[in-house]
C-alpha cells in the first residue's frame, strides 16, 4: 500500500511543479538517474546568449579583443557569433568589414579583419591552425566552471584571448 501511494505523491508534486510523469514505473526509473542531459537552449534558458566574460593573454587588449572578434563573427549567423557582435556593440565598438571569411560549421569562424588574419572558435579549431592554446587553458575551465561556453580567439596565429558566452535560465 505504501509503494503505491508513494507514486501517486510524487505524481502529485510533480504536476504541482509543472514536472509531468508519464507512467509510475517512469518515475520509478528515475529513481536510478545519477546524470539528467537536457538540450536547454531556449527551453531552460532564455535563448539569448551574451558575452560574460573576456579573458585576455599578455598582450592583448580586452576592447580590441571583442572589436575584432566581432569583426569576424558579423558574417556568420550562428548565435554565438550574434551575442559576440551585440557585447561589440553595447561597449561601443564598431566592427570593421572582414575579407575572406571562412566558417566551419561546429568549430568556428575566420578571416581577415584590417589585415589582421582572426580565428574565432574552439580551441581544437585554432589548434588545427596551429595556434598554441594552451596559455588559454586555465581560463577557458574556469569559465566552463561557472557554466559558459568558452570561445577562442587568435590575432594573427596567437591566442589573444577567450570569451564566455552564456545563456541564462528562465526565471520559470
Amino acid at each position: 500500500l505504501a509503494t503505491p501511494m508513494s507514486i501517486m505523491v510524487g505524481v502529485g508534486r510533480g504536476a504541482q511543479a509543472g514536472v509531468l510523469v508519464r507512467n509510475a514505473e517512469a518515475l520509478e526509473r528515475l529513481e536510478k538517474v545519477d546524470t539528467l542531459v537536457v538540450d536547454k537552449t531556449g527551453t531552460l534558458t532564455q535563448g539569448r546568449p551574451s558575452v560574460t566574460a573576456i579573458r585576455t593573454a599578455d598582450g592583448c587588449e580586452e576592447t580590441e579583443l571583442l572589436r575584432m572578434a566581432a569583426s569576424v563573427e558579423r558574417a556568420s549567423s550562428h548565435p554565438l557569433a550574434g551575442a559576440i557582435v551585440a557585447a561589440a556593440t553595447a561597449r561601443g565598438l564598431t566592427p570593421s568589414a572582414p575579407r575572406d571569411v571562412e566558417q566551419t560549421i561546429g568549430k568556428g569562424v575566420s578571416g581577415i579583419v584590417e589585415g589582421r588574419r582572426i580565428l574565432v572558435g574552439t580551441a581544437g579549431f585554432l589548434a588545427e591552425r596551429g595556434i598554441d592554446t594552451p596559455v588559454l587553458a586555465a581560463a577557458a575551465a574556469a569559465l566552463r566552471s561557472g557554466g559558459a561556453t568558452a570561445v577562442y580567439v587568435a590575432i594573427d596565429d596567437v591566442a589573444a584571448g577567450v570569451l564566455g558566452i552564456s545563456d541564462p535560465v528562465k526565471r520559470s
